[in-house]
Protein backbone atom coordinates (compact mmCIF):
# COMPACT_ATOMS: atom_id res chain seq x y z
CA UNK A 1 0.00 0.00 0.00
CA UNK A 2 1.66 3.24 -0.77
CA UNK A 3 0.23 6.94 -0.39
CA UNK A 4 2.43 8.23 -3.22
CA UNK A 5 5.11 6.75 -5.66
CA UNK A 6 8.66 8.67 -6.36
CA UNK A 7 9.66 8.32 -9.19
CA UNK A 8 13.14 9.57 -8.63
CA UNK A 9 15.58 8.63 -5.70
CA UNK A 10 16.20 11.02 -3.40
CA UNK A 11 19.92 11.23 -2.51
CA UNK A 12 19.96 11.23 1.12
CA UNK A 13 23.86 9.70 0.95
CA UNK A 14 25.33 13.15 -0.67
CA UNK A 15 24.43 14.57 2.40
CA UNK A 16 25.38 11.79 4.93
CA UNK A 17 28.23 13.79 6.49
CA UNK A 18 25.46 16.29 7.58
CA UNK A 19 23.37 14.00 8.86
CA UNK A 20 25.93 12.15 10.87
CA UNK A 21 27.11 15.66 12.18
CA UNK A 22 23.90 16.70 13.22
CA UNK A 23 23.49 13.40 14.99
CA UNK A 24 26.62 13.63 16.74
CA UNK A 25 25.74 17.46 17.92
CA UNK A 26 22.18 16.06 19.10
CA UNK A 27 24.37 12.93 20.89
CA UNK A 28 26.24 15.37 22.67
CA UNK A 29 23.76 17.38 23.68
CA UNK A 30 21.34 14.57 25.02
CA UNK A 31 24.47 13.70 27.07
CA UNK A 32 25.82 16.54 28.28
CA UNK A 33 22.32 17.42 30.28
CA UNK A 34 22.49 13.97 31.29
CA UNK A 35 25.26 14.65 32.87
CA UNK A 36 25.10 17.83 33.95
CA UNK A 37 21.04 17.66 34.86
CA UNK A 38 20.59 14.05 35.72
CA UNK A 39 17.25 12.21 35.61
CA UNK A 40 14.38 13.32 37.70
CA UNK A 41 13.62 9.29 39.12
CA UNK A 42 10.41 8.85 40.03
CA UNK A 43 9.54 6.68 43.19
CA UNK A 44 9.81 2.99 41.50
CA UNK A 45 13.68 4.24 41.30
CA UNK A 46 14.17 6.12 44.13
CA UNK A 47 11.92 4.34 47.13
CA UNK A 48 8.88 5.91 49.22
CA UNK A 49 5.54 5.35 50.24
CA UNK A 50 2.61 3.88 48.55
CA UNK A 51 -0.70 4.50 49.73
CA UNK A 52 -3.76 2.60 48.13
CA UNK A 53 -6.93 4.93 49.09
CA UNK A 54 -10.77 3.66 48.07
CA UNK A 55 -13.61 5.98 47.73
CA UNK A 56 -16.91 5.19 47.53
CA UNK A 57 -17.46 7.10 44.30
CA UNK A 58 -15.19 6.82 41.31
CA UNK A 59 -12.40 9.28 42.50
CA UNK A 60 -11.10 12.52 41.17
CA UNK A 61 -7.46 12.53 40.22
CA UNK A 62 -6.94 16.26 40.06
CA UNK A 63 -8.56 16.87 43.06
CA UNK A 64 -6.16 14.64 44.58
CA UNK A 65 -3.30 16.06 43.08
CA UNK A 66 -4.35 19.25 43.86
CA UNK A 67 -4.74 18.31 47.89
CA UNK A 68 -1.14 16.56 47.93
CA UNK A 69 0.26 19.51 46.42
CA UNK A 70 -0.50 21.77 49.37
CA UNK A 71 1.70 19.31 51.13
CA UNK A 72 4.39 19.88 49.07
CA UNK A 73 4.30 16.57 46.86
CA UNK A 74 4.11 18.03 43.64
CA UNK A 75 5.61 14.91 42.18
CA UNK A 76 3.71 12.46 43.62
CA UNK A 77 2.21 9.45 41.52
CA UNK A 78 -1.43 9.16 41.31
CA UNK A 79 -3.17 6.90 39.19
CA UNK A 80 -6.28 4.62 39.14
CA UNK A 81 -5.93 1.23 40.58
CA UNK A 82 -8.15 -2.07 39.42
CA UNK A 83 -11.51 0.32 39.50
CA UNK A 84 -12.33 3.85 38.95
CA UNK A 85 -13.18 4.13 42.61
CA UNK A 86 -9.83 3.07 43.98
CA UNK A 87 -6.49 5.22 44.00
CA UNK A 88 -2.87 4.40 44.04
CA UNK A 89 -0.67 7.44 45.88
CA UNK A 90 3.26 7.44 45.67
CA UNK A 91 5.33 9.40 47.29
CA UNK A 92 8.57 10.33 47.13
CA UNK A 93 10.73 9.68 50.18
CA UNK A 94 11.34 12.44 53.00
CA UNK A 95 13.84 12.38 55.40
CA UNK A 96 12.98 11.72 58.96
CA UNK A 97 9.46 11.35 58.60
CA UNK A 98 8.02 7.60 58.78
CA UNK A 99 5.93 6.45 56.50
CA UNK A 100 2.81 6.24 59.32
CA UNK A 101 3.30 10.17 59.82
CA UNK A 102 3.47 10.55 55.80
CA UNK A 103 0.27 8.61 55.45
CA UNK A 104 -1.62 10.43 58.34
CA UNK A 105 -0.68 13.74 56.92
CA UNK A 106 -1.91 12.68 53.05
CA UNK A 107 -5.20 11.35 54.30
CA UNK A 108 -5.98 14.21 56.82
CA UNK A 109 -5.84 16.18 53.70
CA UNK A 110 -7.89 14.15 51.29
CA UNK A 111 -10.19 13.72 54.27
CA UNK A 112 -10.18 17.57 54.03
CA UNK A 113 -11.71 17.17 50.63
CA UNK A 114 -13.68 14.20 50.39
CA UNK A 115 -15.14 12.34 53.91
CA UNK A 116 -15.54 8.58 52.00
CA UNK A 117 -12.13 7.88 51.33
CA UNK A 118 -10.37 5.10 53.13
CA UNK A 119 -6.70 4.16 53.50
CA UNK A 120 -6.43 0.07 52.19
CA UNK A 121 -2.93 -0.14 52.59
CA UNK A 122 0.35 1.73 53.16
CA UNK A 123 3.76 0.27 51.59
CA UNK A 124 6.98 1.63 52.03
CA UNK A 125 9.39 1.00 49.06
CA UNK A 126 13.08 1.67 50.21
CA UNK A 127 15.98 3.11 48.29
CA UNK A 128 17.57 -0.46 47.96
CA UNK A 129 14.52 -1.61 45.65
CA UNK A 130 14.30 1.25 43.68
CA UNK A 131 18.30 0.92 42.69
CA UNK A 132 17.84 -2.66 41.99
CA UNK A 133 14.76 -1.86 39.72
CA UNK A 134 17.16 1.13 37.79
CA UNK A 135 19.75 -1.08 37.54
CA UNK A 136 17.73 -4.21 35.93
CA UNK A 137 16.46 -1.33 33.42
CA UNK A 138 19.77 -1.01 32.37
CA UNK A 139 21.03 -4.17 32.08
CA UNK A 140 17.71 -5.02 30.55
CA UNK A 141 18.53 -2.10 27.65
CA UNK A 142 22.02 -3.97 27.34
CA UNK A 143 20.55 -7.40 26.83
CA UNK A 144 18.31 -5.95 23.82
CA UNK A 145 20.87 -4.40 22.00
CA UNK A 146 23.27 -7.11 22.23
CA UNK A 147 20.52 -9.17 21.34
CA UNK A 148 19.83 -6.61 18.38
CA UNK A 149 23.44 -7.11 17.00
CA UNK A 150 23.04 -10.35 16.94
CA UNK A 151 20.01 -10.88 15.45
CA UNK A 152 21.02 -8.42 12.09
CA UNK A 153 24.06 -10.02 12.30
CA UNK A 154 22.79 -13.25 11.45
CA UNK A 155 20.49 -12.08 9.21
CA UNK A 156 22.26 -9.59 7.39
CA UNK A 157 26.06 -8.86 8.07
CA UNK A 158 27.75 -7.50 10.76
CA UNK A 159 28.39 -3.87 10.06
CA UNK A 160 23.97 -3.46 9.62
CA UNK A 161 24.04 -5.33 13.37
CA UNK A 162 26.62 -2.56 14.68
CA UNK A 163 24.94 0.40 12.05
CA UNK A 164 21.21 0.00 13.91
CA UNK A 165 23.00 -0.57 17.46
CA UNK A 166 24.52 2.83 17.03
CA UNK A 167 21.42 4.39 16.01
CA UNK A 168 18.67 2.70 18.37
CA UNK A 169 21.42 3.70 21.12
CA UNK A 170 21.00 7.30 19.54
CA UNK A 171 17.28 7.30 20.30
CA UNK A 172 17.79 6.05 23.67
CA UNK A 173 19.85 8.90 24.78
CA UNK A 174 18.26 11.53 23.37
CA UNK A 175 14.94 10.67 24.81
CA UNK A 176 16.83 10.62 28.19
CA UNK A 177 18.32 13.41 27.08
CA UNK A 178 14.74 15.47 26.70
CA UNK A 179 14.00 13.83 30.14
CA UNK A 180 16.83 14.93 31.51
CA UNK A 181 16.57 19.05 30.19
CA UNK A 182 12.97 19.41 30.88
CA UNK A 183 13.58 17.57 34.36
CA UNK A 184 10.60 15.32 33.60
CA UNK A 185 10.08 12.49 35.39
CA UNK A 186 11.71 8.99 34.93
CA UNK A 187 9.34 6.46 35.72
CA UNK A 188 8.84 2.72 34.97
CA UNK A 189 6.13 3.25 32.52
CA UNK A 190 9.00 5.86 30.47
CA UNK A 191 11.53 2.93 31.32
CA UNK A 192 8.98 0.75 29.24
CA UNK A 193 8.58 3.49 27.09
CA UNK A 194 12.59 3.24 25.83
CA UNK A 195 12.51 -0.28 25.76
CA UNK A 196 9.73 -0.17 23.15
CA UNK A 197 11.22 2.14 20.88
CA UNK A 198 14.45 0.15 20.87
CA UNK A 199 12.33 -2.85 19.10
CA UNK A 200 10.10 -0.33 17.26
CA UNK A 201 13.93 1.20 15.48
CA UNK A 202 15.20 -2.25 14.46
CA UNK A 203 12.03 -3.10 12.80
CA UNK A 204 12.79 0.20 10.42
CA UNK A 205 15.91 -0.62 10.05
CA UNK A 206 15.49 -4.19 8.96
CA UNK A 207 13.04 -3.28 6.55
CA UNK A 208 15.54 -0.50 4.91
CA UNK A 209 18.09 -2.64 5.30
CA UNK A 210 16.28 -5.80 3.20
CA UNK A 211 15.54 -3.48 0.84
CA UNK A 212 19.49 -2.76 0.36
CA UNK A 213 19.98 -6.65 0.32
CA UNK A 214 17.73 -6.52 -2.21
CA UNK A 215 19.11 -3.87 -4.83
CA UNK A 216 22.52 -5.72 -4.25
CA UNK A 217 21.20 -8.41 -6.48
CA UNK A 218 19.10 -6.28 -8.72
CA UNK A 219 21.27 -3.34 -9.49
CA UNK A 220 24.40 -4.73 -10.77
CA UNK A 221 25.82 -1.13 -11.76
CA UNK A 222 24.79 0.88 -9.14
CA UNK A 223 27.07 2.24 -6.30
CA UNK A 224 26.66 1.54 -2.70
CA UNK A 225 25.42 5.07 -2.31
CA UNK A 226 23.01 4.61 -5.13
CA UNK A 227 21.85 1.68 -3.65
CA UNK A 228 20.97 2.92 -0.37
CA UNK A 229 19.40 6.09 -1.82
CA UNK A 230 16.72 3.90 -3.39
CA UNK A 231 16.08 1.78 -0.71
CA UNK A 232 15.50 4.40 1.64
CA UNK A 233 13.38 6.44 -0.74
CA UNK A 234 11.39 3.24 -2.07
CA UNK A 235 10.53 2.81 1.76
CA UNK A 236 9.35 5.87 2.07
CA UNK A 237 5.87 5.67 1.56
CA UNK A 238 5.62 2.91 4.26
CA UNK A 239 7.41 5.05 6.46
CA UNK A 240 5.18 7.33 6.44
CA UNK A 241 1.95 4.97 6.55
CA UNK A 242 3.44 3.06 9.90
CA UNK A 243 4.95 5.63 11.85
CA UNK A 244 1.57 7.91 11.25
CA UNK A 245 -0.86 5.28 12.12
CA UNK A 246 1.05 4.52 15.44
CA UNK A 247 1.94 8.42 16.34
CA UNK A 248 -2.19 8.78 16.21
CA UNK A 249 -2.21 6.13 18.64
CA UNK A 250 0.18 8.06 20.53
CA UNK A 251 -1.64 11.22 20.34
CA UNK A 252 -4.57 9.52 22.05
CA UNK A 253 -2.95 8.43 24.77
CA UNK A 254 -0.80 11.49 25.11
CA UNK A 255 -4.03 13.53 25.22
CA UNK A 256 -6.39 11.99 26.65
CA UNK A 257 -4.69 9.12 28.59
CA UNK A 258 -4.13 11.22 31.88
CA UNK A 259 -1.01 12.12 33.56
CA UNK A 260 -0.35 8.38 33.96
CA UNK A 261 0.59 7.62 30.06
CA UNK A 262 1.65 11.25 29.98
CA UNK A 263 5.14 10.21 30.38
CA UNK A 264 5.34 7.41 28.42
CA UNK A 265 3.27 8.59 25.72
CA UNK A 266 5.92 11.89 25.51
CA UNK A 267 8.60 9.48 25.85
CA UNK A 268 7.49 7.15 22.65
CA UNK A 269 6.59 10.21 20.35
CA UNK A 270 10.11 11.34 20.95
CA UNK A 271 11.41 7.83 20.16
CA UNK A 272 8.83 7.67 16.81
CA UNK A 273 10.20 10.74 15.79
CA UNK A 274 13.81 9.89 16.43
CA UNK A 275 13.48 6.13 15.22
CA UNK A 276 12.03 7.91 11.88
CA UNK A 277 15.56 9.57 11.40
CA UNK A 278 18.03 7.15 12.74
CA UNK A 279 16.77 4.10 10.79
CA UNK A 280 17.21 6.08 7.73
CA UNK A 281 19.51 8.82 8.47
CA UNK A 282 21.95 7.14 10.71
CA UNK A 283 22.10 3.51 10.51
CA UNK A 284 22.19 3.73 7.06
CA UNK A 285 25.21 6.34 6.36
CA UNK A 286 26.68 4.19 9.36
CA UNK A 287 26.59 0.94 7.39
CA UNK A 288 28.44 3.25 4.60
CA UNK A 289 31.14 4.40 5.91
CA UNK A 290 31.70 0.40 7.26
CA UNK A 291 32.33 -0.23 3.87
CA UNK A 292 29.00 -2.31 3.00
CA UNK A 293 29.78 -3.87 -0.68
CA UNK A 294 28.22 -6.52 -2.83
CA UNK A 295 30.55 -9.13 -1.76
CA UNK A 296 28.94 -9.03 1.77
CA UNK A 297 25.40 -9.45 0.79
CA UNK A 298 26.34 -11.82 -2.38
CA UNK A 299 28.64 -15.15 -2.00
CA UNK A 300 30.64 -14.92 -4.60
CA UNK A 301 31.21 -17.66 -7.32
CA UNK A 302 34.41 -19.08 -5.61
CA UNK A 303 32.67 -19.43 -2.37
CA UNK A 304 29.58 -20.75 -3.80
CA UNK A 305 31.05 -23.95 -5.49
CA UNK A 306 32.56 -24.81 -2.25
CA UNK A 307 29.45 -24.37 -0.73
CA UNK A 308 27.75 -26.92 -3.33
CA UNK A 309 30.75 -29.02 -3.46
CA UNK A 310 30.28 -29.86 0.52
CA UNK A 311 28.94 -33.46 1.16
Amino acid sequence: MEFFKIRKDIPFMRHALVFNVISAITFALAVFFLVTRGLNLGVDFTGGTVLEVRYEHPADIPKIREALATLDFRNAGVENFGTSSEVLIRLPPARGKAANLLSDRVMAALHADDPTAQLRSVQFVGPEVGSEMLSNGALALLVVGLGIVVYLWFRFEWKFGVATLIANLHDVVIILGFFAFFRWQFSLTVLAAVLAIFGYSVNESVVVFDRVRENFRKMRQASVPQIIDNAITRTLSRTIITHGCTQMAVLSMLFFGGETLHYFALALTIGILFGIYSSALVASPVVMWLGISREDMIPSKKDSAQLDSRP
